[in-house]
């Protein structure tokens, strides 16, 4: 979900920009910088390198993937998932964009000034640990906001609103794959405290989880396409459609769940990544109907097409063996 977080963020903002009437660059822009926040409150997991180090030096029983996640459950989905911490946040990052060399020391100083306080928050309520946690998560928004002051024409307030929407966006894809971040961190809250479960199968359920995922994942390259003027589906290879063997994985691999859930995801990715590798790039340009007329599409960039192939693979994949699993392995 890590990376969901992110285009989640990035397609909605970037749709939202263009819709208010921002050209396609300036939109995509803002959708990246949005996305690059909505990444930041998962710098918790930071912490679960030190599992991994354990694992290493104490050659214990777990292996690598469970000694991250148990090593994580000490910090993740916290104090940076906390939507009260984002709203204080958000601002904080955008000062740091104040380009006016006469207001940009003073602007930079309250933004120190207000993430130095949700450290110390952190640290007061939860200790060390959650301090430490907090203090990488303002460091790494402020780096988001640095590059964005270099690289970017935008505005101090359209930094605030996209970190806002990117760090309040981040929470919710928790939601089906974990267990529920603290919404309200420092105060406690109620809001959704179990996870949402999508099916009673856990098979089922992840693949309802994979299925999100994928969605998020078409969703960015269809605004990316939208904005350069593209048409998606006309740029998936039809090296896709091998995809539909995956189905046969059903009748032979263990059936994944949350929790054992690797040989699946690894095995899946894989799938798409070599149909994509794969793929042809367009020598001319494609047409598409514009009021009865044929006219140019621009042609694909060789990431953009072997990306919308890699992606429509893996959703014939993922189709053929939800479809083989319900319907053929239990006979």
């Amino acid at each position: 979900m890590f990376v969901g977080h992110a285009l989640l963020a990035f397609a909605v903002a970037a749709l939202v920009a263009e819709r208010r009437g921002w050209n396609g660059r300036r939109a995509l822009l803002v959708g990246a910088v949005a996305g690059a926040f909505a990444a930041v409150p998962d710098i918790d997991v930071a912490y679960a390198l030190v599992g991994l180090a354990d694992w290493r030096l104490l050659g214990g029983s777990l292996g690598a993937p469970a000694a991250f996640w148990d090593a994580s459950r000490a910090v993740h989905r916290s104090a940076t998932h906390s939507l009260v911490v984002g709203v204080v946040a958000a601002p904080a990052f955008a000062l740091f964009v104040v380009r006016d060399s006469s207001r940009a020391r003073i602007a930079r100083l309250v933004g120190g000034g207000l993430l130095a306080g949700l450290v110390a928050l952190a640290l007061v309520v939860d200790g060390p640990l959650s301090g430490f946690v907090m203090a990488l998560f303002a460091a790494s928004g402020v780096l988001v906001a640095a590059v964005a002051a270099r690289r970017t024409s935008l505005s101090p307030a359209a930094v605030a609103l996209a970190a806002l929407w990117g760090l309040w966006s981040h929470p919710w894809g928790d939601l089906v794959t974990g267990s529920p971040p603290e919404w309200l961190y420092p105060l406690e809250s109620s809001l959704l405290a179990s996870r949402v479960v999508l099916h009673a199968d856990p098979t089922l359920h992840l693949l309802g989880a994979f299925a999100i995922e994928l969605a998020t994942i078409w969703l960015a390259l269809a605004a990316v396409c939208r904005l350069t003027d593209r048409s998606p589906l006309a740029l998936v290879d039809r090296r896709a459609g091998a995809g539909v063997a995956y189905g046969l994985v059903a009748l032979a691999a263990t059936p994944p769940t949350l929790a054992v859930s690797y040989h699946f995801v690894f095995s899946i990715l894989v799938v798409g990544a070599l149909c994509g590798v794969s793929c042809g790039v367009p020598s001319t340009t494609a047409l598409r109907a514009d009021g009865g007329r044929s006219v140019p599409i621009p042609a694909a960039s060789p990431l953009l097409e072997r990306a919308l192939t890699a992606v429509g693979a893996v959703t014939v994949a993922l189709l053929a063996y939800a479809t083989v699993y319900t319907f053929v392995a239990p006979l």
